[in-house]
């Protein structure tokens, strides 16, 4: 199967690679040529533009940050050449691994059917560990045939499961940003509250897991918090993006989910106050910076 990757940033690079391990023939584009230059020593190609990484290809991967800048390199000619989508043939098949809007999930797997290519939108969870490490949970959504045909790559990347038709990726992929973003914001006022008790926060991490508050956002993001690592594993500005388009689309389901109000706040916030380009797990500073004293 010859795959066209298309964004080899943070995530999209170890993805690459997984599936180069996995035997698979890929091509990569990434804006910033670097990023896609170094996975050379991997056996990828590289490819000048978008659309010649799509040109040929069965299957077109998208790892780009945002539903907008999906559309544009789908679509739209710029800076990245022509758009990728009239490149591709006719029955390969396109996965929008991306988080980005169930209503734009929609449309592109519309667009895509009018080509006759086959659509999946397939957000990710796991951060940078879980893409190094082919350990992601990959969340589906679109035709069986589709998956059933993709499960082989799906597979060296991480933990495919089908959620439901086209769109229900992305709403898979909300629901799961809202519990790590409420959990991010529950870890971190927990370290605080600890530490401001008179505990060594470290310690409380320590004793709780395996406990009833053990999580994978206590074990990684907890440590982050205890050891004030704020690398970017996951941008805080794209947990904030992720949020707010939950927002959004709750509010067209006619829901009020104040919890998740509060947090995507809190993102807001340690957005403006320069914390953007850290770890997700930076909304502890912004909590900090409320309880300085």
């Amino acid at each position: 199967m010859r795959i066209g990757f298309v964004g080899t940033g943070i995530m999209g690079a170890p993805m690459a690679r997984n599936l180069a391990r996995g035997g698979f023939a890929v091509t990569a584009w990434n804006r910033s040529r670097a990023k896609s230059d170094a996975l050379r020593d991997s056996g990828i190609s590289v490819a000048e533009t978008a659309a010649q990484a799509a040109d040929g290809a069965d299957l077109v991967i998208v790892m780009l940050s945002d539903g907008p800048t999906c559309d544009h390199v789908l679509n739209d000619q710029g800076d990245h050449g022509a758009p990728v989508l009239p490149a591709m043939a006719s029955g390969s098949r396109l996965v929008v691994m991306s988080s980005i809007p169930v209503e734009t999930a929609r449309d592109q797997a519309e667009r895509a059917a009018a080509r006759g290519v086959g659509y999946l939108d397939a957000p990710v969870s796991g951060g940078e560990k879980g893409a190094t490490e082919a350990t992601l949970a990959i969340m589906a959504g679109g035709a069986q045939e589709d998956f059933d045909a993709l499960r082989p790559p799906f597979s060296a990347m991480g933990r495919p499961t089908l959620v439901g038709p086209a769109g229900a990726g992305q709403l898979a992929k909300l629901a799961n940003q809202i519990i790590v973003g409420n959990t991010l914001a529950t870890v971190a006022e927990a370290l605080i509250f600890a530490e401001r008790g008179g505990a060594d926060p470290a310690a409380v991490r320590q004793a709780l897991l395996g406990g009833f508050a053990d999580s994978t956002i206590l074990q990684q993001h907890g440590l982050r918090m205890c050891e004030g690592n704020w690398t970017p594993g996951g941008f805080s500005k794209y947990q904030l993006k992720d949020l707010r388009t939950a927002m959004a689309f709750a509010a067209t389901l006619g829901l009020d989910l104040p919890v998740s109000g509060v947090t995507t706040g809190l993102y807001e916030d340690t957005v403006a106050h320069g914390d953007g380009d850290k770890d997700q797990s930076a909304v502890f500073l912004e909590l900090t910076r409320r309880n300085a004293r």
